[in-house]
């Protein structure tokens, strides 16, 4: 018998609206409109299909204010992340939208309506607070932070929605459930157990035997439950992911295992974010849930140390065991011992007994390089899969992201390191010079900061689609502002998957000699007023806070910026 959901119903919008959904439809044509963001559409998607249950919108300031401090709703009801609906300014004004508004959700994708939100409150959140509180730290180390700072708009929108139809996914639909769809999957079969596991990375022989080992030991069944929505900057593409997860399910014993994928937009915010990921489990019908060491972890902070202990998650899990009601099982470390060709947990191996295991860095490694990858360690197919989305690294696309002021040097390095590259071969190589590409990309754009922040957006977009398909990118716009560099990075490590190999040069020329030797007067013409928004005269240039390498034609030849930079591909394995 499935788990019942999380405040006793499940909140299936989509089932309970369809009645109306296409007097919805003609309504949202005469509404105004949101277009919403990638996390937005992973969050709309699971506040109607039901697996935020008790959500049946987003946050509104009580809930909001409620849960970043006590991991609770405003009536008491535990829910420790808060899923908000960011908003700029700029389109509350045009949009004229108040409390009692109804406005439109719009996929990005297809700009399909998907929801109907009737607008409760309009508010602005403190995000320093917000970070804190619900990350641990206000710090730009964890992606989720730097995701608050850089991308999240000013203000937030609370309010219920209606749902119109849900998310049209072309991709492993069969593979998709809702969790009345799973429900009814698990009482069709007679499921009365479900242990579910939650991964945002390729599994291997240790997750299988992990898993085989939590069910048998509660008579159980496996839900394999894999997050295909937002993850870590960098992580393995959902595509791979999936295929490998397809080929692990056959190595499950007959009946014991199902493969479902969620549309959730993780936040890594650990402790948490593991009670989250319970909650969702418990709405999807999972009895039992599978927590790890530093559960939904983003790593090392600012000071090289990890944001949460290795048992954080688990302590928070157990704390709210009665309330979620959902049986947590602790993640095994799982070893390989070669005397027996099996897997034990590692607390339960005999002292003296030779084990071996590859860590996630030592795999990486071995993709990058082509070394062999032992049977013992993962499966034939699995690998397969892996090698195919993953080349070596001499084979991968890298996208080089020159930053500086107008005449710094950057169009003269970026000119010679193309004509470098192609003498290198082996990949094709593109080059996106900021003004050339504007009259291309961006010509209805003008100068503001947003406009050259959405210029830099549409740059670093089509940089990782070229890189993405192993191409060598040299990108060289003026890229004023440190939030469109981080936001280029993020695009660029997000959409690249294995050319998302992103390098930051700042050419950091002085603005004098930048100004001394401008033949065109382009400088002189913005100084009298006759250009606005020109880098370094009415707006400020941020000098980058984290290059990967800073140049000055003022001390070296554009022949000896162009070498160390090659350098930098060649000490990184590109070439």
């Amino acid at each position: 018998m499935a788990n019942s959901p999380h405040g006793g119903v499940l909140k299936d919008l989509v089932a309970r609206d369809e009645p109306i959904s296409a007097q919805l439809k003609e309504e949202a044509f005469t509404l105004p409109y949101l277009v919403l963001t990638e996390r937005q559409l992973c969050d709309l998607e699971l506040i109607t299909n039901g697996g935020f249950s008790p959500l049946e919108g987003f946050l509104n300031e009580a809930d909001y204010t409620s849960v970043v401090d006590n991991l609770r709703l405003a009536n008491g009801v535990l829910f420790p992340i808060p899923v908000t609906l960011d908003v700029s300014r700029a389109d509350i004004e045009r949009f004229s939208i108040v409390p009692g508004s109804r406005v439109a959700l719009l996929d990005p994708r297809d700009e399909e309506t998907l929801a109907i939100i009737t607008v409760e409150d309009i508010y602005t959140p403190d995000k320093v607070k917000e970070a804190i509180q619900v990350f641990g730290a206000d710090d730009p180390a964890h992606p989720s932070v730097a995701y608050l700072r850089n991308r999240v708009k000013d203000v937030y929108i609370g309010g219920k929605v209606q749902a119109i139809k849900a998310p049209t996914h072309f991709d492993y639909v069969a593979l998709r459930y809702t969790p009345t769809e799973l429900r009814a999957l698990f009482k069709k079969l007679s499921w009365r157990k479900v242990v579910a596991f939650q991964t945002r990375n390729p599994m291997h022989r240790a997750h299988r035997e992990l898993t085989v080992r939590a069910a048998r030991q509660r008579q159980a069944n496996v839900l394999i439950h894999p997050v295909v929505g937002l993850t870590k900057p960098g992580d393995v593409d959902h595509y791979t992911r999936v295929r490998v997860y397809e080929a692990i399910m056959q190595k499950y014993p007959n009946g014991m295992g199902q493969l479902a994928l969620l549309p959730l937009a993780m936040r890594m915010a650990g402790p948490r974010e593991a009670v989250w990921h319970a909650i969702i489990r418990k709405n999807y019908g999972a009895t039992h849930f599978i927590v790890g060491r530093d559960h939904a972890g983003p790593g090392k902070n600012s000071q090289g140390k990890d944001f949460y202990g290795p048992y954080d998650a688990q302590d928070l899990v157990i704390k709210y065991h009665d309330e979620l009601n959902i049986e947590m099982v602790p993640f095994q470390q799982m070893t390989y011992l070669p005397s027996t060709d099996e897997y034990q947990p590692v607390d339960e191996v005999p002292k003296g007994v030779q084990t071996l295991d590859i860590s996630g860095t030592e795999l990486r490694k071995r993709l990058r390089t082509g070394a062999p990858i032992p049977d013992w360690f993962s499966y034939d197919a699995v690998v397969k899969v892996l090698r195919e989305s993953y080349p070596p690294r001499n084979k991968q696309g890298f996208v080089l992201f020159l930053t500086g002021l107008h005449n710094s040097g950057k169009d003269a390095i970026a000119k010679a390191l193309q004509v470098t590259l192609h003498q290198q071969g082996g990949r094709s190589v593109s080059l996106l010079l900021g003004e050339t590409v504007r009259q291309e990309l961006s010509s209805e754009l003008g100068f503001s900061p947003d406009d050259r922040h959405e210029h830099v957006h549409r740059i670093a977009f089509v940089s990782s689609e070229l890189s993405r398909s192993g191409a060598a990118v040299i990108a060289a716009p003026t890229a004023p502002q440190e939030r469109s560099r981080q936001l280029a990075r993020d695009t660029i490590i997000h959409n690249g998957a294995s050319g998302g190999n992103f390098f930051l040069i700042h050419v950091a020329t002085p603005q004098e000699y930048c100004e001394k030797t401008d033949r065109h007067g382009i400088y002189a013409q913005a100084r009298r007023g006759e250009i606005k928004g020109f880098a370094g005269v009415d707006e400020q240039y941020e000098n980058p806070e984290s290059a990967d390498l800073t140049v000055d034609v003022t001390k070296q030849s554009i022949s000896e910026i162009v070498h160390s930079i090659v350098l930098l591909l060649e000490t990184n394995g590109l070439l």
